[in-house]
């Protein structure tokens, strides 16, 4: 069949969403049908990448400050064009992912053009506003087109039973839905990497630092464990809109002891997080997002690097029932316990850490599992 992939994030761009979207592209190829993936043209740092085996077609968007395709001008300015790039091309189905706008497009255009579609849910958009506590209006806009555009589809790939529950809660039936758990490049992230020999130990964070992601509760926790350790690092790798607010409570707290080396390209995320004490984890309890399970906890178990999640949910069963690394409560005195816990800590198997993720999180085999179940219910 003729596929169409309509996102706004791909390869070589550094986001989880962009190396998803290509391990579904590629898994597409491999069961036969003919692909073409509508994105934009990546920023210069992202350098270049070739596709031999199916067609990316890109165009030029707005971008922050930092480079990303995040704000609703933003969105727009993939949206607007992408509804006339899809339909000067004829497919047999399509598939998209958020925000929500862009599943709202291409559920207009496919009725147009009585085409199914198909939903790659990475997390629910409008939770993620009610957690940063967005304007209600803006909140109960966006659940309107997000609720709009899962509706319409065929089916939704949901990342995790907790995201998919969340789309059978906004109106998907049960037999349209199915989880294929997100997934890392294990070519790229894992254990035989020549690592950063640094002064002293450290922590990574890798990213997006955003505010339901609550990262400041590893920057608040530092002054306890300088006090063992005087020396300890923390490294932020990425970007996000809790930046600022991170880099001025570092500032205040730890000014010596904190990093923030901005977007990486992913070989390089890998080398820092196998070279780390512990990879730093988490998410805000009690706003709405405790059902999601970060990319980045795959990425440092691939690397053989034990993880710290701070918070509660799903994440933190993730790592504690899978021996992934240590869980604390979302407090800056839990999470400096478990920092000190891992500097003195000295037993470790990365290997059981990187075979569970081969095992259970590899990123060519959940493209495949979301083509092959894409597949087979269009042939059903």
């Amino acid at each position: 069949m003729r596929i169409l992939i309509a996102t706004r994030l791909f390869a070589p761009e550094v986001a989880a969403a962009a190396f998803r979207l290509k391990a579904l592209a590629d898994g597409l190829v491999a069961e036969g049908h003919q692909v073409t993936v509508l994105t934009t043209k990546p920023p210069a740092t992202a350098g270049s990448q070739e596709f031999p085996d199916y067609r990316v077609s890109r165009w030029p968007v707005l971008r922050d400050a930092g480079g990303n395709v995040r704000g609703y001008v933003q969105y727009a300015s993939f949206d607007g064009p992408l509804l006339f790039r899809m339909l000067a091309r004829s497919a047999d189905v399509v598939i998209c992912e958020p925000p929500p706008t862009t599943g709202v497009v291409t559920a207009v255009v496919c009725a147009l053009r009585r085409t199914p579609f198909y939903y790659y849910a990475a997390d629910i958009w409008s939770d993620a506003l009610a957690a940063i506590d967005a304007p209600g209006f803006v909140t109960r806009l966006m659940r309107g087109l997000e609720r709009f555009a899962l509706r319409r589809a065929r089916g939704v790939v949901a990342v995790s039973d907790g995201v998919a529950g969340r789309v059978r809660e906004l109106g998907v039936p049960d037999h349209k839905v199915v989880v294929v758990p997100n997934g890392v490049d294990t070519t790229v992230f894992h254990t035989a990497l020549d690592v950063p020999e640094p002064e002293a130990p450290y922590f990574v964070y890798t990213g997006t630092m955003s505010e339901w992601q609550g990262a400041d509760v590893f920057v608040r926790a530092l002054p306890a464990v300088l006090e063992r350790n005087p020396k300890v690092r923390l490294k932020f790798f990425g970007q996000g809109s809790a930046e600022p607010r991170l880099r001025e409570l570092a500032a205040e707290l730890a000014p010596d002891n904190v990093d923030f080396g901005g977007v990486v390209p992913p070989g390089e995320a890998a080398r820092w997080i196998r070279g780390a004490t512990g990879a730093l984890v988490s998410i805000v309890p009690g706003q709405g997002y405790d059902f999601a399970k970060p990319t980045k906890i795959y990425a440092a178990a691939a690397c053989g690097t034990p993880v710290l999640f701070a918070g509660t949910g799903a994440s933190e069963e993730l790592v504690r029932d899978n021996e992934l690394g240590v869980v604390a409560d979302y407090t800056p005195q839990a999470v400096a316990d478990r920092m000190i816990a891992l500097l003195d800590d000295h037993r470790r198997d990365p290997e059981h850490l990187a075979g569970w993720v081969r095992d259970n999180a590899s990123l060519t085999n959940t493209g495949r599992l979301a083509a092959r179940w894409i597949t087979e219910d269009l042939r059903g």
